[in-house]
């Protein structure tokens, strides 16, 4: 009975140390010196899969997110505490987001695949822009 116990613990614990060792670390925008806007690329596994960025904007900027790739998808902005940003939820596919004006600090992006559109899996593509 001691190792039945034991041995659902083990799995257990072991299942929770799994879920969060695959998930991925968000990858960092930066800008080319003298540019303001740059094009991320990236791929889906399928519409549970999800990739996160983070961007760091200054008080006052405009952060304008758009979707320049040929599969659909939804593109999320979490606005770090201080913020008054609060994200227009069309009924499209939402890949398109401005913050105006910007409070300082990171940004979390986080594009997932559109749901309101046919299954893919596969590269996207979007651009940011921060003046």
């Amino acid at each position: 009975m001691k190792k039945l116990l034991l041995i659902t613990f083990t799995f257990f614990v072991l299942s929770l140390f799994s879920t969060s060792a695959f998930a991925q670390a968000p990858t960092r925008i930066n800008f080319a010196r003298g540019t303001h806007q740059k094009i991320v690329t990236g791929t889906l596994s399928g519409y549970k899969s999800s990739r996160t960025y983070l961007i760091r904007v200054g008080k006052g900027q405009t952060l304008t997110t758009e979707s320049t790739g040929s599969n659909y998808i939804t593109i999320m902005i979490k606005a770090p505490k201080g913020s008054t940003y609060e994200p227009d939820m069309a009924a499209d596919c939402h890949d398109k987001n401005e913050v105006d004006p910007t409070a300082a600090g990171d940004y979390k992006i986080t594009v997932t695949e559109c749901l309101k559109s046919d299954p893919w899996k596969g590269t996207f593509k979007f651009k940011v822009v921060a003046r």
